[in-house]
């Protein structure tokens, strides 16, 4: 069981790394961090030498104890926060963190229901500290990915999720270009896809949906058309950062 901080802390970037062009991986030694369970999220908060405070929140990719937490972010053109994250925050930089925050749309390893995970582009964040958690804790319970991004280039964490895949599966769907030889061509996520693709309602999954609100309005309907209860389906959307 993890606590959630009082008040901000102080966290450093100590590592970073290019996920896409457009997203960057960000590791932070935060000194006092509790740890968070898979699915929990973090509020970041930038100060401007004027005084001007900008508050986002981000999904966090790691899981467990520690005080190192890793955030994925994807760069927003106009966005106030993401475009300073991905292109100038460096080594040593400092920003303010509060969290670990959120405690439903989690996912812990006493869970013992079959879990599908439904992203959209950078939704997949909180999906990646799932499958890590159920990989570290051995869980027999079968958890599988299906994850939906405009393009193969803007997949993040692709090589992690290729080289798990023996352990979960992961099922990529492209909206707007698919890869060479690609078995149908780009599209919208539709319900027959969901149907094709994801547990099915019979086996009482616990569905998880993250991503834009559009897709997760969408996903979510098509699951209940599809028979699944709305008990058993967990969203959360993003916005602007």
């Amino acid at each position: 069981m993890t606590r959630t901080t009082i008040g901000w802390l102080t966290g450093s970037l100590v590592h970073a790394r290019p996920l896409t062009k457009s997203a960057r991986s960000l590791t932070f030694e935060v000194p006092g961090w509790p740890g968070n369970a898979a699915g929990q999220h973090v509020d970041i908060r930038l100060t401007a030498p004027d005084g001007y405070q900008a508050v986002r929140s981000y999904s966090i990719a790691s899981v467990g104890a520690g005080e190192d937490i890793e955030l994925a972010v994807d760069r927003l053109p106009d966005g106030e926060v993401s475009p300073f994250l991905v292109d100038d925050l460096e080594l040593g930089d400092q920003i303010e963190l509060r969290g670990p925050l959120g405690g439903w749309f989690v996912w812990r390893p006493e869970q013992r229901a079959p879990i599908q995970l439904i992203a959209g582009g950078s939704g997949v964040v909180p999906f990646v500290a799932m499958l890590r958690a159920h990989a570290a804790s051995g869980c027999s319970a079968p958890m599988q990915l299906l994850y939906s991004l405009r393009t193969p280039d803007d997949a993040l964490f692709r090589d992690e999720l290729v080289r798990n895949s023996a352990r979960t599966r992961t099922t990529w769907h492209y909206s707007r270009a698919v890869p060479p030889g690609w078995s149908r061509a780009a599209g919208r996520l539709t319900t027959q896809d969901l149907r094709a693709e994801t547990l099915p309602p019979e086996d009482l999954p616990l569905t998880y949906v993250c991503g834009p609100s559009g897709f997760v309005e969408a996903v979510a309907s098509g699951l209940v058309e599809l028979g699944h209860s709305a008990d058993n389906i967990r969203i959360e959307r993003f916005g602007g950062n």
